[in-house]
């Protein structure tokens, strides 16, 4: 037995920070396992025991300088505050940083531009103005800077810095070098008493601004959950006492009544009880097409109501709605950390004591060898190796790239419940679709009428189908709905009668009609000789034959099946160009199965499996080194969508299904599983880009920062430019996580 705690940790900044956090949790006793997201600042803490130690928990993250805060599952937008409360204050502090700094570059710039020398000394010596530059740089060093310095601090003291030690090394370095040469010139050799206080508060201006940009984009990542939870309608219109009350949705209880005037957003799950109309269903299944209500049929809320007005009764309020249970699958998958993100963790734990290090190296070579003055230099290039090295890209990589997808895939109808499984799901290479109710529609349908001559197949199907209604049987049930589809009026019969499993007979209209199997016909001396080829040829076909005879003589044959889903064979062939092989798992026979995957042009069938056998069969193809998705909507599904290495469940299914699959097609539409893996390629696609731009800009600009093309072009990279470039490098990665929000679902 295993519990879960899910916190909010304010205060990480870079991939360094998360692995120092799982290592820290990791560490409390009683916890075995911990994932740390850094694009939405939350980590999941599992505990092997029946609770988390959450003290213990609390503590560990507190040690470490961030603030943390437990996530409640029954209030899933209770982060919205934090959300908005961390950029009103992180705003101030760029303004209280901007308000001094432009100032304090104006003067220390124009101080050496053109005529400004000249000017500036009328007014006031050098040291005079490097003590203006002091007081205008002061602020931003102690106020706007927040809490880095108190974050590094920690980092530090724990052994394990991160991107705050660097700024604040950097930072502090530039402003304490000005600070002692203003106060002690002569401490310095001839000529290197040098101010950098313009560098030290731009720097952190810049920091400032780059996170500022940062949450923004996070921002945006996560507006999909947003958009969601605002579908719900805050009030609604409720029946009480015979009486239309407005009240809160959270008020409105299982069995209410609630009217849903036209264009109105549906509060709750229900059924409809009285009128009739259309539901746009597009923000929760990406369906496009308005689905027909009536009296009896199942309504999500979130959705829009039509043109006409419609009462509803509530089976599921609250948490409990469809749409509360997309939004915390949503969240979970966002919390879930891609297998590729742990190497980039790994790494990250490592780099920044590195980077310190060659910040170090550096310092000392440039000291050693460095041109005249060489303090000046070394002060230079060391703090540039510390801010261009920081590791912010790194830890935005994958997670940003997992929010903004599985955000998108919940808008068009792909729900993803793991992300880790989007990378599964991108190296698959077979796909195994169970038959009934994901390939075919899960119920039998009239699929062929072979008429004699005499009779038309309206004729001969309204008669049918007058008898078939004295049935429960599905095969009956079939040839009812086929009739109604037509609009055929069926009319009275007269002395009916039903024999349970063979057929039923009665006067339609006058004339003694019987409909049954070939069994029933011969013990009525009805011969069925003439359609007995055509009968045979549909049993070939998996579909179970069925004859009418009217006044003694065989008049049609009615072919019923299962029938096959009209985008199927879209979806096998767009999973075929994907390079997938599919396979069909059934526990139907052997005939109906092969004569169903002829039709859809699968080579490899497996029938008259057990549930347990199905999951045995995705061992084995796993076991030959295949990445192995299931598709499937039953009850017996569950255990080969646990055991597949993707389950991806269809909406329409059961619950248990639901639940075991990875992913969740919102409608029963297989075409959605070719649409799933494009998102989840192009979504593995973007987080290798979104590393190769991080680990090829630290490989590229630290040496540069270090002063390597200074002995061949006489270029360095200078502090205030170092730091405006690691904040573009994690605007890059963001902005390049957002492109999948162009994806499209078909």
């Amino acid at each position: 037995m295993s519990a879960t705690l899910n916190i909010t940790i304010d205060g990480m900044t870079c991939a360094g920070c998360v692995a120092k956090v799982e290592r820290t949790l990791l560490a409390v006793p009683g916890v075995g396992l911990a994932e740390v997201n850094l694009a939405t600042h939350r980590a999941r803490v599992t505990a092997d025991g029946a609770l988390v130690p959450r003290d213990g928990v609390f503590d560990a993250v507190r040690g470490l300088g961030y603030e943390v805060e437990e996530v409640r599952a029954e209030a899933p937008d209770d982060g919205e505050a934090t959300r908005q409360a961390g950029p009103s204050r992180l705003k101030r502090r760029v303004a209280l940083a901007a308000f001094f700094t432009i100032p304090l570059v104006v003067i220390a710039m124009g101080r050496h531009l053109g005529a400004g020398e000249a000017l500036t000394e009328r007014v006031m010596g050098h040291r005079g103005w490097m003590f203006v530059e002091f007081l205008l740089a002061l602020p931003v060093q102690v106020f706007a800077v927040g809490s880095l310095y108190r974050l590094a601090f920690n980092e530090l003291r724990n052994l394990s810095p991160g991107m705050n030690s660097l700024v604040a090394i950097g930072t502090s370095a530039a402003f304490g070098y000005s600070l002692i040469a203003l106060i002690a010139p002569h401490l310095f050799p001839e000529g290197t008493a040098n101010s950098y206080f313009e560098a030290a508060a731009v720097i952190i201006t810049l920091i400032l601004v780059g996170r500022l940009m940062e949450d923004a984009a996070r921002g945006r990542t996560s507006a999909a959950i947003r958009k969601l939870i605002e579908l719900a309608p805050p009030t609604a219109h409720v029946l009480r006492d015979g009486q239309e009350v407005e009240l809160a949705v959270e008020e409105i209880v299982v069995g209410d009544h609630v009217v849903v005037r036209p264009g109105e957003c549906l509060p709750v799950d229900g059924m409809v009880t009285e009128g009739s109309g259309h539901i746009d269903e597009a923000m929760v299944t990406g369906e496009p097409v308005p689905v027909a209500k009536a009296p009896g049929d199942e309504v999500t809320g979130g959705t829009v109501n039509g043109s006409a007005a419609l009462t509803v009764e509530a089976t599921r309020v609250g948490s409990d709605t469809v749409l509360a249970q997309i939004v915390r699958m949503v969240e979970e998958a966002q919390g879930f950390k891609p297998p590729i993100q742990n190497l980039a963790d790994r790494i990250a734990g490592v780099f920044v004591p590195v980077v310190m290090a060659i910040a170090a190296v550096t310092f000392l070579v440039w000291l050693v060898l460095g041109p005249s003055p060489a303090v000046s230099y070394a002060v230079v290039t060391a703090v540039s190796v510390l801010l261009v090295a920081c590791p912010c890209a790194m830890g935005l990589a994958t997670p940003t790239a997992v929010m903004v997808a599985t955000g998108r895939g919940a808008s068009s109808g792909l729900l993803v419940r793991q992300g880790a499984a989007l990378e599964r799901l991108a190296r698959a290479d077979v796909a195994i679709f169970d038959k009934t109710g994901t390939l075919t529609k899960g119920h039998p349908a009239l699929v062929a009428t072979v008429v004699t001559d005499g009779w038309t197949e309206d004729g001969a199907l309204a008669i049918a189908a007058a008898l078939e209604r004295l049935s429960d049987h599905p095969i009956g049930r079939a040839i009812v709905d086929a009739a109604a589809e037509r609009g055929l009026d069926t009319g009275a019969v007269t002395d009916a009668a039903v024999e349970a499993g063979l057929g039923a007979t009665g006067r339609v209209g006058g004339r003694q009609a019987a409909i049954g199997s070939a069994r029933f016909m011969a013990a009525r001396g009805v011969a069925t000789d003439l359609l007995d080829a055509a009968a045979a040829e549909q049993a070939r076909r998996g579909a179970t034959a069925v004859f009418l005879e009217i006044d003694g003589e065989l008049a049609v044959l009615f072919a019923v099946a299962d029938p096959v889903k009209p985008t199927s064979r879209e979806a096998l062939a767009c999973l075929r160009l994907q390079g997938i092989e599919t396979v069909m798992l059934t526990g139907d026979n052997r005939i109906t199965a092969q004569t169903v995957a002829d039709d859809l042009g699968i080579a490899r069938v497996v029938a008259e499996v057990l549930p347990g056998g199905k999951a045995n069969a995705i061992a084995a193809l796993q076991g030959d080194g295949r990445t192995v998705v299931f598709v499937g909507d039953g009850i017996n599904d569950a255990p080969a969508l646990a055991r597949a290495d993707v389950g991806i469940a269809i909406g329409t299914g059961t619950d248990v299904a639901i639940e075991a699959g990875d992913v969740v097609l919102m409608v029963g539409d297989p075409v959605g599983v070719p649409r799933a893996v494009a998102l989840a390629r192009k979504t593995l696609r973007t987080i290798k880009q979104n590393f190769l731009w991080a680990y090829l800009y630290n490989v590229l600009l630290i040496p540069v920062a270090a002063g390597v093309l200074w002995p061949v072009a006489g270029i360095l990279l200078p502090p205030i430019l170092a730091a405006l470039a690691m904040s573009l490098s994690s605007v890059f990665v963001i902005s390049n996580s957002l492109r999948l929000n162009r994806f499209r679902a078909g």
